[in-house]
């Protein structure tokens, strides 16, 4: 009935659907089972994609040859990019999307992909033979074979869903929770974990009162995820709304907190620190007599509106009467109730840079059983490990990406180094390279190792080579085109910085703090003539190499120096236990993770600096 495989990825949610779109382009046949065909890419919290540093790893995605920022861009109803007022180290695009149409264009696009196969049941084991993945079992006992497995469970391996004192099974609302794999792992000799998170209450638009909110508008002129000419800027864009609970809000809630599963300890899982519930919230932080709320629209047409801020899992009635006090929700209709969900996860210790596990060959994690939470670090593992397992299939190297190629390279250090007690959220302050891992250049990073490795095509890094090389030429005629005192100083007096008496290049003007290109190109007509030809992507990347140059010489200094330690390599069966010298902790830290470089061994948690002398002086031997 089914042929043998290269890659079967178990999950078809945002991970899933990365891992089978890039096993396929890459050449590997694929099959995506899911327990429901009509929840693919499922935006199961908020209908949203990116935000601060999770904008720039959908770039990255985008980049490499994924498929998010495309689909991101589909099905997108407002973009704003975040944090323009500050360093574009820290520029974040942010896109409020459609649900619905989010999961139409997702299944769309892996319909449309050859080598893509779908099977629709619970998967309930899998099939290991010499301590390798051969397949996968089916929930009524199909065997199907494959000579690489990609999990991405997301909540559903043992799912528990929490209301108040109401709990079921479940991986999402309406959605049956999934059983046997962790067990069978657990008996492999993998360590498993409980996590925690939760979704909001729905309400009908119809019934609030938007006079009573703030209104936050899309940018004015918006821009997209996709470096692709596949998709489009918005011409139109929907509205969201800002409000805020209130004391009364709070004494309602406080009401069913001996209700709530999360203080009475019906939840054992850790939620996520940086997304935490509204009783939490207000529980911790108790001289706050106010909290945002977001009201943010599921679509172009549906009257549906997500209440971000608002995650909670106490009882329903609670959640009703606490709702309709805050500002425009006085007559509210809810459409369902939030809730809590616990689920298991995987230590993130337990894989290799690849993200295959250490203990069984040829079997990968991706997204939240790995212990992290959101679409975009979900979407960024299945990506990485579906190019992983289909080179593994291909008998090639692992394609692993490091701190300074890519925030996508963070976040699988930070889980396979440091491992996460709660669910991983990424920030710019993660990345110790920021500046260079910027979401404007995403595609000058990344786009030729896509290219290499057969995602990213033809097409794709030609479009990256021309902007390399017209930026290239912009930032040197910067350095020599010269504007003149009397056409520039009456301008320059007016943004308070000092005049020039003699002819100064470009380039000089633009490092000062006041101006920019936009700026130096309404006091210079010429100026203005000559930019006006190159595209706006290449300005702004001309731009901020010229004033940040000295910066991103520095972080460049760092990454050098760091890269020597990651071309150190560890053999894979090195012994730590017969080095006395290393500390105790050392010792096991070291044997746990099995560190590829000297790099990676620098950055575990319990390994000292003089364990890492010890070390090398090992290694030159």
């Amino acid at each position: 009935m089914f042929p043998i495989y290269d890659v079967i990825v178990v999950g078809a949610g945002h991970a899933g659907c990365e891992a089978a779109h890039a096993a396929a382009k890459m050449g590997a046949k694929v099959l995506l089972c899911t327990m429901n065909m009509n929840t693919i890419a499922q935006m199961s919290c908020n209908p949203a994609m990116g935000g601060v540093a999770k904008g720039q790893i959908v770039r990255e995605i985008d980049a490499l040859g994924g498929m998010s920022g495309i689909i991101s861009d589909k099905s997108m109803i407002q973009f704003r990019m975040l944090n323009r007022s500050k360093g574009p180290a820290m520029w974040s695009p942010r896109s409020q999307n459609d649900r619905m149409l989010f999961a139409e264009e997702w299944r769309m696009a892996l319909e449309q992909t050859p080598n893509v196969d779908f099977w629709q049941e619970m998967i309930s084991g899998l099939l290991i033979k010499d301590n390798r993945a051969i397949g996968v079992r089916t929930g009524i006992g199909i065997e199907i074979r494959s000579k690489s497995v990609v999990l991405t469970n997301g909540t559903f391996l043992n799912g528990i869903i929490h209301i108040g004192e109401k709990q079921f099974g479940g991986g999402r609302t309406g959605e049956a929770a999934a059983k046997g794999i962790t067990e069978q792992l657990v008996q492999l000799g993998f360590e498993a974990g409980r996590m925690k998170t939760g979704t909001p209450p729905r309400v009908d638009g119809r019934s609030l009162d938007y006079s009573k909110m703030e209104v936050q508008y899309g940018d004015e002129n918006p821009e997209k995820f996709s470096f692709s000419d596949e998709t489009n800027t918005l011409t139109k864009q929907r509205t969201c709304w800002i409000t805020h609970t209130n004391k009364d809000v709070h004494e309602t809630l406080e009401t069913g907190f001996d209700r709530s599963p999360m203080f009475n300890g019906r939840i054992q899982g850790l939620g996520p620190r940086y997304c935490p519930s509204i009783e939490d919230k207000i529980n911790r932080f108790a001289e706050r007599d106010r909290h945002q709320i977001f009201v943010e629209p599921e679509g172009w047409k549906t009257v549906e509106m997500y209440i971000n801020g608002f995650s909670t899992s106490l009882p329903e009635d609670v959640q009703y009467k606490a709702m309709r006090k805050i500002a425009g929700f006085e007559n509210a209709k809810m459409f369902r109730p939030g809730y809590a969900i616990e689920y298991d996860y995987f230590p993130p210790t337990q894989l290799r840079l690849s993200l295959e596990t250490h203990i069984i060959e040829n079997l990968f994690f991706a997204g939240q059983i790995n212990g992290t939470t959101g679409y975009e670090e979900a979407a960024s593992q299945g990506l990485m490990a579906g190019i992983n397992a289909t080179r593994k299939v291909q008998k090639k190297d692992p394609f692993v990406l490091r701190r300074s190629d890519a925030y996508i390279g963070v976040l699988i250090d930070d889980l396979i180094n440091k491992g996460t007690e709660e669910p991983y959220r990424m920030f710019t302050s993660r990345a110790e390279f920021r500046l260079l891992l910027r979401q404007d250049n995403a595609d000058l990073r990344l786009t030729q190792m896509g290219h290499e490795i057969g995602l990213a095509d033809n097409h794709r890094y030609e479009k990256m080579l021309d902007k390399k090389t017209d930026t290239a030429k912009l930032i040197n005629d910067l350095k020599q085109k010269k504007l003149a005192p009397d056409s520039v100083n009456e301008g320059l007096e007016e943004f308070d910085t000092a005049i020039i008496k003699e002819k100064i290049t470009v380039e000089k003007l633009l490092k000062r703090p006041q101006l920019g290109l936009a700026e130096l190109m309404n006091l210079d007509q010429d100026l203005n003539h000559y930019l006006s030809k190159y595209k706006k992507e290449v300005l702004e990347q001309a731009e901020i190499q010229i004033k940040y140059d000295s910066y991103i010489d520095k972080e460049q200094q760092m990454v050098e120096k760091l890269n020597n330690m990651e071309n150190y390599k560890i053999p894979v069966q090195f012994d730590y236990l017969t080095i006395t010298a290393l500390s105790a902790e050392g010792k096991q830290k070291l044997n746990k993770v099995r560190p590829e470089t000297l790099g990676q061994a620098s950055r575990i948690s319990g390994v000292t600096p003089a364990d890492l002398s010890i070390l090398t002086v090992y290694l030159g031997r």
